[in-house]
């Protein structure tokens, strides 16, 4: 009989298999799902759902000798300062206005227009990927912050087409037959 809201901030971070044995789509060992079961087995995690997560990635497994190899990796201290570079960037896009998000994940509805604006080439790419994967207008403006986000950590002013198709490519859940590769 009564409603009641409580503001919340939070990051969540989920991991599933990609179906009921974890094989689909293991270049090394065979899945003995079917693809049936696999669609079964994804489809319990509710399309309204998967819509409010914004990134969607497959990881593969890794090979053991990639695992032993010494790798030349970023350093953490790199990364972190790529990360409140952009983070500085969001806030100053945003400063003053109402409302303002502490990062382009909070943007609102006219935020997003207002300050992921695309060329007629990114337009084009961002209405062929809705058509194609069938998205809905939430995907819409996730892919667009993401993208906005992607070309933040760039240094780059504007969204440009390389950043909306890695932020489209985040999307992997959406796309029909996932896991099944």
């Amino acid at each position: 009989r009564a409603s009641v809201r409580f503001p919340a901030r939070f990051m969540m971070v989920a991991s599933m298999n990609p179906c009921p044995c974890g094989h689909a789509g293991d270049p090394t060992r065979a899945c003995v799902c079917g693809p049936a079961n696999v669609q079964r087995y994804l489809s319990k995690v509710s399309g309204p759902l998967l819509d409010r997560i914004d990134l969607h990635v497959e990881v593969a497994p890794v090979p053991f000798d990639d695992l032993r190899r010494a790798a030349d990796a970023e350093p953490s201290s790199a990364v972190r300062a790529r990360v409140v570079a952009a983070r500085e960037r969001q806030a100053a896009r945003v400063a003053g206005e109402a409302q303002a998000p502490t990062c382009n994940a909070g943007l609102t509805a006219p935020q997003v227009r207002r300050h992921c604006a695309l060329d007629a080439s990114g337009q084009a790419l961002l209405q062929a990927a809705l058509t194609r994967l069938g998205l809905s207008a939430r995907a819409h403006d996730r892919i667009l912050k993401v993208a906005r986000t992607i070309a933040d950590l760039a240094a780059e002013p504007a969204i440009r087409a390389e950043h909306l198709a890695e932020a489209i490519q985040y999307r992997s859940l959406d796309r029909s037959g996932w896991g099944l590769g």
